[in-house]
């Protein structure tokens, strides 16, 4: 029976990892097609702002309501509805330029971007409750989708940038996939505890670890999202790269994050992530500093290279302290998400907004104010953890 159990719970992490490999590439694709459908429809910075705006605000919505609409019908039909949106969404880039229709396209990718967020997040912390390193582990696999996608399109379009409509299709293909993943990822084992549909379902309002928890992903989605829907438009823009080259980058950039996810899943085991976290941190902000000054190409690399490694364990391991409260409440990991969400949907439209008056390097400056403000909550949320644990062990009462 046990061995029974250990394959089931091996079959959930396995297909878990690799849907969210596709929703890395969903994501990436934003960024990254932007300019190109931007020169296309004839788009100037502020609509493109609110298209990446528009992709956070139904990663917001499922964020929450996925999980709401989980406790009603169960979790595998709730994203199998939301992951829909996923192929439909690129169905209407291919066949529409009408800027109504993309605002809709582009909200659709946002919902079934998050709800893949919820679920894969909810199925790891219930295989392993608060355990950074299976954490890490699922957000590498998102880094691979999200190296991947730049690269693919960068092929596509070598011959002609009209050529992005067939990275278009592809990712329709993928969304088709990605549904499919979803329908064979075995349930057993994740239907919601009846325990947990009690009175006490919304008592992590109380816990003050909930509130420092959103906060310090707030921030971190405005400097991600913020980077993510903008570092390709900046480059180019700015003349400091070519347009393959910029795509190039953003590569590079989750190539590195990849790879500090792998470091950051190994280390987990070793360090503690209270000693983890603030390292990435104070690496986000100085990384982010040599990127944004830098003219020469070398440095850019240097820069972009520094600040993917520095970004890639930021998101799970802040997860990772908030596992107990996942597993507790049922509603609790919704909830965070959702507030942390709006990080992503806010910093896309300032910078777009900044770009349109100040121009795009002034734009793209408020991201370091972000990640300086991200620091300070990192801090913040160390030194809670560490007196939450003193009081445990009886050392922190007077």
């Amino acid at each position: 029976m046990k061995l029974f159990e250990e394959k089931y719970k091996n079959r959930q992490l396995i297909f878990t990892y690799i849907v969210f490999i596709c929703n890395g590439m969903l994501a990436l694709s934003i960024g990254s097609l932007m300019p190109l459908i931007s020169d296309t429809r004839g788009l100037n910075y502020e609509i493109c702002g609110l298209l990446v705006s528009l992709h956070s605000v139904g990663n917001f919505l499922s964020s929450f309501f996925a999980g709401a609409l989980a406790e009603k019908i169960g979790r595998k039909r709730s994203i199998l509805i939301f992951n829909s949106f996923y192929a439909i969404s690129y169905l209407i880039i291919l066949l529409s330029g009408n800027i109504p229709l993309l605002v809709a396209a582009f909200l659709l990718t946002g919902l079934a971007r998050g709800a893949t967020s919820n679920f894969c997040n909810t199925v790891i912390n219930n295989l392993a409750p608060g355990k950074a390193g299976l954490i890490n582990g699922l957000h590498a696999m998102f880094s691979v989708g999200a190296f991947l996608f730049p690269i693919l399109l960068m092929l596509f379009t070598a011959s002609a940038d009209s050529n992005w409509i067939y990275a278009s299709l592809f990712m329709f293909i993928m969304g088709i996939v990605s549904w499919v993943l979803y329908f064979m990822i075995p349930m057993d084992g994740l239907a919601i505890p009846k325990k947990e549909k009690t009175s006490g379902n919304y008592g992590f309002f109380r816990e003050p670890l909930f509130y420092l928890c959103i906060v310090t992903l707030f921030f971190y989605l405005c400097a991600e999202q913020g980077v993510i829907g903008w570092l390709v438009t900046y480059f180019k823009d700015t003349g400091l790269l070519s347009a393959s080259v910029s795509q190039l980058m953003a590569s590079m950039q989750w190539i590195m994050m990849l790879a500090g996810r792998l470091l950051v899943a190994w280390l987990s085991t070793r360090v503690r992530k209270e000693k983890l976290l603030p390292v990435m941190g104070a690496g986000l902000v100085l990384f982010f500093l040599i990127l944004i000054s830098s003219k020469s190409m070398g440095m850019i690399v240097f820069g972009i290279m520094g600040f993917g490694f520095s970004m890639a364990g930021i998101y799970p391991t802040t997860v990772s302290f908030s596992g107990k409260l996942i597993q507790k409440y049922s509603l609790a990991w919704s909830f965070i998400l959702t507030f942390a969400s709006f990080g992503s949907i806010l910093m896309p439209t300032v910078i777009g907004a900044i770009a349109g008056s100040y121009g795009i390097f002034v734009g793209m400056c408020s991201v370091g104010v972000v990640i300086a403000i991200d620091l300070i909550c990192i801090l913040a949320l160390i030194r809670y953890a560490g007196k939450q644990e003193n009081m445990v062990r009886g050392t922190g009462k007077r």
